[in-house]
């Protein structure tokens, strides 16, 4: 009983980190329409980034606030002037952005050095929650809120605001959006900057389970990538229902079979692909 509780909340807190994760991959991802393999790199340069701002001022979530701001700019900035460019080239754009990614990959290694660096939980954080009378780290629960929150807000954004109604609109007829004088390329360094500023705040909220070391966007990328195909492109109720079906796949696939992990994580997403190719909650493109 123990091992099936603990295991659910490590899955549920999984889940909520790849949402923060790949909310915004997904709806660059479907506004885009390209992969955006950088996006891993985002979310590792934010923990290192949330390493470097702890040791300046010891507070997680400004910590948190800051790799948000820093990695978002810096998407908004290499979608603007260097993706921007390859516009309709979507192969190039693929390429560019797995470049961009192995260069920040041996940045951050020239800069932070190649052993794994810790991040501390919050103080008042630490202390462990009683749940079915069993101890479980309460700051893992904290991130599975964090994510709830995010992406009520997210849904706000898209479903209650002009800049929703107008990223909505791209994703479902890009064509159609441009026609009726939506400025698309505005949205595209949104959507970006959007995106990456989660996957840095996502990186540093991630940091007290992960850790941060070399090689963690590429344990990221691969599984943010099922999500978006699982849940659908540009579908962010997907998202966050595929975060937490890959999160419970990965983590009990892990714990009860470890050699067979990777087999059972991408086998619910060719089975979806198989019957529905657009993805649980994905929409057919016009």
């Amino acid at each position: 009983m123990q091992f099936w509780v603990i295991q659910t909340l490590n899955s549920l807190a999984l889940g909520g980190l790849l949402f923060l994760l790949s909310a915004g991959f997904s709806l660059i991802f479907g506004l885009m329409r390209i992969a955006n393999l950088t996006h891993g790199a985002f979310f590792m340069l934010g923990t290192y980034i949330g390493v470097s701002a702890l040791r300046v001022f010891p507070n997680l979530w400004l910590a948190a606030l800051a790799g948000a701001v820093v990695v978002g700019l810096f998407g908004a900035l290499l979608e603007r002037f260097v993706l921007r460019s390859l516009g309709g080239n979507a192969l190039g754009q693929v390429l560019l952005t797995l470049g961009v990614a192995f260069i920040i990959s041996d940045l951050c290694l020239i800069v932070w050095g190649g052993d794994p660096i810790p991040v501390q939980t919050p103080d008042y954080l630490r202390k462990p929650m009683l749940i079915a009378g069993l101890p479980f780290p309460t700051y893992r629960l904290v991130v599975v809120v964090i994510a709830l929150v995010t992406a009520l807000l997210l849904w706000l954004l898209m479903e209650r605001t002009r800049l929703g109604a107008m990223i909505r609109a791209g994703v479902d007829d890009m064509q159609m959006a441009r026609a009726v004088g939506i400025p698309v390329s505005k949205l595209f360094t949104i959507v970006f900057c959007l995106g990456a500023a989660l996957a840095g705040a996502g990186g540093v909220i991630g940091g007290p389970i992960l850790s941060a070391y070399p090689g963690l966007d590429a344990d990221m990328l691969p599984l943010a990538l099922i999500v978006v195909i699982l849940g659908g492109v540009g579908s962010l109720v997907g998202a966050l229902v595929g975060s937490f079906i890959v999160g419970f796949v990965y983590t009990f696939g892990t714990a009860l079979l470890p050699d067979l992990a990777y087999v059972i994580l991408f086998l619910p997403m060719i089975f979806v692909i198989a019957f529905k190719p657009t993805g649980l909650f994905g929409k057919v493109s016009a």
